[in-house]
């Protein structure tokens, strides 16, 4: 039988200290060789874009694909297809808009726990939608901030974002000025746009800083991060080949011959896994620089699926019927 989860079922089902534990396991799977996790592969039709996004792992049992399709006019939706790594029978079909947002700051939770000064005490963020929200819950989770840092292009929703946050978690929250007052002001900063030009100069980093960005969609042209900013930075990535392959914070830099592929060799699991190191002191500027890969939607479907059973949601079909 196939279990099908809608938006609903994976907002009822998901909470983000679980997927924070099982996206961080899934970068140490990675990091293990206990997982496999290819370039994505991606097919132009028009102006739209289709992203398949593949993973497989041992430890969850599954494999999976996630399609993401950016639409001009109707930005990103993403179904999520979930395989039996033993049979391949379909195991699961889930609605990948909620499970992609909770995935993604998940994974920024589990960076900034591993490379944010343990004194970080103010988080900014620079956008004020969803995405944003959801990253405050999350960071909030694995570390002590006392006060949010905030800026929106859309004043009202920065300030209606302002509101939720001191009411859900008790956070001083500052609307600022700009981006600029917001990095400034940060000792974690999450950037948290779509943007295709920087909003955020690294002229802008103060020492000791950590960056995580996370809102630039997986298009080689589009980045939130200037060459300045990357290049004074100590960058850790999700997957270095996926990095190399589609995140404009990596390749425009390396167009512009300010830094080499090696920049983004290390990967968030061999910091995990001890291998290598992470912030290497407390003056370094470090940088996450995410565009989302598919292992962390595919250990947030075992989550859910897990969960599911657990909870008797979603519904059941006999797709060989």
């Amino acid at each position: 039988m196939t279990l099908i989860l809608t938006r609903s079922d994976v907002l009822a089902l998901l909470r983000f200290e679980d997927v924070i534990a099982a996206v961080e396991q899934a970068h140490l799977d990675l990091a293990y060789d206990r997982a496999a996790l290819p370039p994505p592969a991606a097919a132009s039709l028009g102006g739209a874009t289709f992203l398949a996004m593949t993973a497989a792992s041992a430890p969850a049992g599954l494999a999976a694909v996630k399609l993401l399709a950016d639409l001009p006019g109707n930005r990103q939706r993403s179904t999520v297809l979930a395989v039996s790594a033993e049979s391949g029978a379909c195991a699961a079909l889930i609605d990948g808009a909620v499970l992609t947002r909770f995935r993604t700051a998940a994974a920024t939770a589990v960076a900034t726990r591993a490379l944010a000064r343990p004194d970080a005490r103010v988080l900014g963020l620079i956008g004020s939608g969803p995405l944003a929200e959801a990253h405050v819950h999350a960071l909030s989770a694995v570390h002590r901030f006392d006060e949010v840092a905030l800026w929106g292009r859309t004043p009202a929703n920065a300030l209606d974002l302002a509101a939720r946050i001191t009411a859900d978690l008790g956070l001083t929250v500052n609307v600022l000025a700009g981006p600029r007052e917001v990095t400034l002001a940060s000792d974690v900063l999450c950037t948290l746009t779509p943007s295709r030009e920087p909003v955020v100069r690294g002229a802008w980093f103060l020492p000791g800083l950590h960056v995580n960005a996370v809102g630039a969609p997986p298009r080689p042209d589009h980045r939130e991060i200037d060459t300045e900013g990357v290049a004074r930075s100590r960058v850790v990535v999700d997957s270095a080949a996926t990095a190399l392959h589609e995140s404009g914070e990596a390749l425009l830099p390396i167009a512009e011959g300010a830094v080499t592929d090696d920049h983004f060799r290390l990967e968030l699991g061999a910091v995990l896994a001890g291998r290598a190191p992470g912030r290497q002191s407390a003056e370094q500027v470090t940088l996450f620089n995410s565009v989302g890969v598919g292992l962390q939607d595919l250990a947030t479907a075992r989550l859910l699926i897990d969960e599911a059973v657990r909870r008797g949601l979603g519904t059941r079909v006999d797709m060989a019927a």
